[in-house]
């Protein structure tokens, strides 16, 4: 049977039954093997390079429908992709030809096209250049040559596109690094770092909260060198006024915005220099969101640390932790990313365990893809799952239902054997409901020109 005509078997056998938006995606044999979370939905790509994304899509990030997605949707267009990489309200991807493309969110020409016109489907990026990484920014996008030579575009009112002016570029502009090449970049909220191969790390762009690290608040229009004088094997922004990065031994060290104890140096204070991340942890990869952070150690545990208005922590409650604490459960995971709004705390966090993705935090807009609009605080089953043989299927149902399975059968006209299984009538509850009580946003300092659905919000200042 194929995996088409069993999710159409299985959805004739619920009982009750209540579908929510959104067909079923099937995707071709794979497992999900990464996933990435920006302002307000997520994406995830699975082995073979199908991306699917979810949560809010006002601006069509997400599938190009503008319309919100709380499970897993397919992309349009029909790409494979080798990375995907989500901003503030739009998405960009990277073929593993190096082709980049973008959709969505394009008033500052963040998807590179020439144009600022909006994005309802994966459009290339213009240039003709060939990437081996792509990086989407809050309004801005970067990708790196496999000659260790960057390219910005979009946004560029804080110098964040390095070509030291701060003029809006549609396509993408070359970063002035001079001789100087990158191994690595990252795009922030309004900054953006590279990492060279000797793992000097350099920062341009917003500094209003010290997140280039070089011991001043003084924006750059070029790179920058990073204080300190660490050696970096990863440097990694989000979509946030902070920067993370980790060392050779796997020490966590970070910088910039801190009034949530984001930083993880059990303080709320600004850093301007990089600060080791406190608990002596060695960690194997970092993740910035806006308003907290996560990352792994050796075996695949997963802390978080930060605000945690939304249970974005994971940690089974909603305190505010200074430190990184331990994310609730037993999972293991092998790549995890925090992303959130950026100026009001709505944040979330999504990671890869065996295939799967498991998500948790503010779930307004469905960015955590499990069905609901729920907030949760510890991780949930993401409904891009790996399931029978490997294949990853996303169902649009409700996932708080008990259903009860009688017999699979082959559907009409799909061509397979038809096949009964017998079972016991054995209630099955996909997810256990939890009482969850919203919590109140709370207001950043540092606001920028746009509304949480992404488009223009009049009297907001701030970095665009």
């Amino acid at each position: 049977m194929t995996r088409r005509c069993l999710a159409i078997a299985l959805s004739l056998l619920i009982i009750p039954a209540t579908l929510v938006a959104g067909p079923v995606q099937p995707a071709t044999a794979a497992s999900v093997i990464h996933v990435s979370v920006g302002s307000l939905h997520a994406c995830g790509l699975t082995s073979v390079g199908t991306a699917y994304c979810w949560g809010g899509n006002s601006n069509a990030q997400v599938d190009g429908s503008q319309i919100t997605r709380p499970t897993p949707t397919a992309v349009s267009g029909g790409f494979t992709f080798s990375a995907l990489s989500p901003g503030d309200s739009h998405t960009c991807g990277l073929t593993s030809a190096g082709a980049a493309y973008c959709w969505g969110y394009n008033v500052d020409g963040e998807r590179g096209d020439g144009t600022t016109n909006t994005g309802y489907s994966p459009t290339a990026v213009s240039g003709g250049l060939t990437f081996t990484s792509i990086t989407a920014g809050a309004y801005h996008t970067c990708g790196l040559t496999s000659a260790g030579a960057a390219w910005c575009w979009g946004s560029n009112a804080e110098g964040q596109l390095g070509d030291n002016t701060i003029a809006t570029r549609l396509t993408p502009v070359a970063v002035q690094q001079g001789a100087m090449t990158f191994s690595s970049i990252a795009a922030g909220g309004a900054q953006t770092c590279g990492l060279t191969s000797a793992g000097a790390a350099w920062c341009w762009g917003y500094n209003g909260e010290g997140a280039l690290g070089d011991n001043t608040t003084t924006n750059r229009w070029t790179p920058t060198a990073v204080s300190g004088g660490l050696t970096f094997t990863s440097l990694t922004g989000g979509v946030s006024n902070h920067t993370c990065g980790l060392t050779s031994g796997g020490a966590a060290y970070c910088w910039g915005y801190n009034a949530f104890g984001q930083l993880g140096d059990n303080t709320t204070t600004q850093r301007n220099v990089p600060t080791a991340v406190s608990g002596g942890l060695t960690f194997t990869q970092i993740a910035p969101g806006p308003h907290h952070t996560c990352g792994l150690v050796s075996g695949g545990t997963a802390y978080c640390w930060g605000s945690n208005a939304n249970g974005e922590l994971g940690d089974g409650t909603t305190t505010e932790r200074h430190a990184p604490t331990a994310v609730s459960g037993s999972l293991s995971f092998n790549a995890v990313s925090a992303g959130g709004n950026h100026w009001v705390v709505e944040d979330s966090t999504c990671g890869v365990s065996a295939g799967n993705i498991y998500c948790w935090g503010d779930n307004t807009y469905g960015q955590l893809g499990d069905g609901t609009t729920t907030e949760e605080h510890a991780p949930v089953l993401n409904w891009l799952m790996e399931t029978d043989a490997g294949v990853a299927v996303s169902f649009g149902m409700d996932p708080q239902l008990t259903f009860t399975v009688s017999s699979v059968a082959g559907a009409l006209g799909c061509g397979d054997v038809t096949t009964t299984v017998a079972s016991t009538t054995n209630a099955v509850s996909l997810r256990p409901p939890q009482v969850v009580t919203r919590s109140v946003l709370r207001l950043m300092p540092q606001l920028p020109g746009r509304s949480a659905g992404g488009g223009p919000r009049a009297g907001m200042l701030g970095w665009r």
